[in-house]
């Protein structure tokens, strides 16, 4: 009721928004950019119920996904057999692995001298 509430109270201040930006295009000051404020500002005040709309429609597909998968689970299960583990993809972490410092730039070892040294005096 809330989230219909508040949908609906955005459409109507846009839509006020709209008609405003209308009354400045309107007057001899009025520019272009007024009237591009008028259709934009409906859209503003729409966008609230399309991202409610498109939420449910997201849980609906997510929620029939599961149902699928719930029932192809038990229709392939052998009676008397355990059920399986969902398989959790396996992760691999490489170590990170420190660059030889025979190769190093001298400009780039006294860059990093100076980091060094910066941050032990902000450590003090």
């Amino acid at each position: 009721m809330a989230i219909g509430a508040v949908c609906l109270l955005s459409l109507v201040v846009c839509c006020g928004l709209a008609y405003w930006q209308w009354e400045r295009f309107s007057q001899a000051g009025g520019t272009f950019q007024n009237l591009g404020y008028v259709f934009q500002w409906p859209l503003f005040g729409l966008f609230p119920a399309f991202m409610v709309w498109r939420m449910r429609k997201l849980a609906a597909q997510r929620r029939a996904e599961d149902a699928a998968a719930v029932g192809a689970d038990t229709s392939t299960q052998v009676v008397g057999e355990p059920v399986p583990a969902a398989q959790e993809p396996v992760v691999t972490v490489e170590p990170v692995r420190t660059p030889a410092h025979d190769d190093e730039d001298d400009e780039l070892a006294a860059y990093n001298r100076y980091l060094r040294e910066l941050h032990a005096r902000d450590q003090r």
